[in-house]
């Protein structure tokens, strides 16, 4: 099975690539950056690219994907909702349109295309189109992610919230399973939906740790 990544340096794509690489059913890994990928493995090739608004001129090294995990995401702090919306919705639906096979479309808890918060709104938006693609796809949403394995985040305020809150996990975890997952959890759950799990086209973390196990 060939799986393409987009967004592998970040903490949730992190964890989807570990997953895929422990995979013996994964035989082939193609993540795709601005940079370089420090990661090693015989499994992974990574191309460099700077415009994902348009991956035509990579798709050939894209083809005959069996599944993609689009993990590309922004926080929303500080930009206006023209500023979020090519990362979090054009740059997905671009991958969606080159790349084949299952589409897996990492959103977040409150995503709503009708909400009055801007990120959920665009969040939920894409999830709709996501939804509406003519092939198998499903959006995971997660609530809290627990960093695992020395993955972290990119975003320093991530960093400190996950840090500070360890300590809350094990209480989170048993009055609110719908909202705490880890990345390996998700990272298995996407790698299962690639191979043909059996699951809801949305799913909360409680569906995503399920899957995962």
């Amino acid at each position: 099975m060939k799986v393409v990544i987009f967004g592998a340096s970040g903490m949730v794509g992190q964890g989807a690539l570990r997953e895929c690489l422990l995979d013996p059913d994964v035989g082939s890994v193609v993540t795709v950056g601005r940079s370089p990928l420090p990661a090693a493995d015989p499994k992974l090739r990574h191309v460099v690219h700077a415009d994902f608004g348009d991956l035509s001129p990579i798709a050939a090294e894209l083809s005959d994907a069996d599944a993609c995990f689009y993990c590309m995401g922004v926080t929303s702090a500080g930009l206006t909702e023209a500023e979020y919306t090519p990362v979090t919705h054009d740059y997905a639906l671009e991958a969606a349109r080159v790349v084949g096979g299952t589409f897996v479309y990492v959103s977040g808890e409150g995503a709503d295309a009708e909400s009055k918060t801007m990120w959920a709104r665009v969040k939920g938006r894409t999830e709709n189109e996501v939804l509406g693609l003519d092939r198998p796809a499903f959006v995971v949403r997660p609530g809290f992610i627990q960093p695992r394995h020395g993955i972290t985040s990119r975003t320093r305020i991530y960093r400190y919230i996950y840090s500070w809150s360890s300590w809350l996990l094990p209480l989170l975890r048993k009055v609110a399973p719908k909202f705490v997952t880890s990345t390996d959890q998700l990272g298995r759950a996407m790698v299962a939906l690639a191979k043909g799990a059996q699951a809801a086209r949305v799913l909360r973390s409680d569906e995503i740790n399920r899957l995962a196990s």
